[in-house]
């Protein structure tokens, strides 16, 4: 894997894909789908979560239900590339409730900023009222997502054992 994470072996996988698939599994539940004992498995999720392979737990919402069905691809770039330059817009991004993903990316643009909308007007207000709001903006450029496709909140590590 990457970094200084232990390497996992086959039932790390088999653990992490199946709370992927269903963080609320209770300790028996988990054992009995990936085939240990309750005792070996809480101990080997106790290992994944303090080696950060696991790094929470969370409720994926939907965001029609909420209210904001609509998502926004916004390219940013900016004046200055700074490291203050780049701290200040990642903490200001990191405020605004409407952003859910925000990447430093190479290429074109600085910034790839994933945001939830309920609609246009939403969407219009976020800009002139949060984004716009931040120093150092040069450009930006909009996508709004006609459909999603896909979409996950990590990868299967059983999938990509022995890629």
């Amino acid at each position: 894997m990457g970094g200084n994470m232990p390497s996992l072996d086959r039932m790390d996988r088999k653990i992490l894909s199946a709370l992927r698939d269903d963080g609320r599994l209770t300790m028996a539940e988990l054992a009995e789908k990936v085939g240990l004992s309750p005792s070996p498995c809480w101990t080997r999720v106790r290992r994944l979560e303090a080696s950060g392979a696991i790094e929470g737990y969370v409720a994926v919402l939907d965001h029609k239900v909420i209210g904001v069905p609509n998502v926004v691809f916004v390219e940013v770039t900016l004046d200055k590339h700074d490291e203050h330059m780049l701290e200040q817009f990642g903490e200001a991004l990191a405020r605004i409730p409407e952003v859910i993903e925000a990447h430093l990316v190479t290429g074109d643009y600085d910034y790839l900023v994933k945001v939830a909308v309920a609609d246009t007007e939403h969407y219009e207000r976020f800009l002139r009222q949060s984004l716009y709001r931040i120093p150092g903006i040069r450009h930006s450029r909009s996508t709004f997502a006609l459909r999603e496709l896909k979409r996950d909140t990590s990868v299967d590590p059983l999938l990509l054992a022995g890629r």
